[in-house]
């Protein structure tokens, strides 16, 4: 491997401020969320994950703006460390770093609330299916039915 492929670690901009963060506050999450909150860079993070080593005329390819346009973009995505480029002769080949968007998601779920969260999205699931079986027999005439009992939530203490 030349000097000239080695992976670079991403580049974040150094926060000048003197002022004290408060608790929980983080300059760099914030820049991967403000790098996540554009649809066209979703999509462009969507391309390079589906294709590793996707070079910039090919992505830029797939989109109806210039190439100096999907460049800004990708300079945003560089920044939040949510893509590496790797510069191969004159192309740069692109790659997704899922790491910046693990710690956002390890940040706010813990193990207690993903069981929560995941019998929540179950419970959903079978009220929607329920739903739909009745519209399509045409069961919901509005009489009271007997529901299907739900397991009880084993509480665990937190440790």
């Amino acid at each position: 491997m030349t000097s000239d492929t080695k992976p670079k670690a991403p580049v974040v901009e150094q926060h000048q401020d003197t002022q004290t963060l408060a608790v929980g506050e983080d300059p760099l999450m914030d820049v991967v969320f403000q790098a996540l909150a554009h649809a066209r860079r979703r999509q462009m993070l969507d391309l390079v994950s589906a294709n590793p080593g996707l070079t910039v005329g090919k992505l830029a390819s797939n989109f109806d703006i210039s190439r100096i346009g999907v460049m800004q973009h990708l300079t945003v995505l560089e920044k939040a460390g949510l893509i590496i480029p790797f510069k191969q002769g004159r192309t740069r080949q692109l790659y997704v770093n899922m790491v910046p968007i693990q710690q956002i998601h390890e940040r706010w779920t813990d193990t207690y609330g993903q069981y929560f969260a995941s019998h929540l999205t179950g419970l959903k699931d079978r009220a929607e299916a329920r739903a739909m079986a009745r519209e399509t027999v045409g069961e919901d005439d509005g009489s009271e039915k007997e529901l299907t009992p739900i397991t009880p939530i084993k509480r665990t203490s937190r440790g």
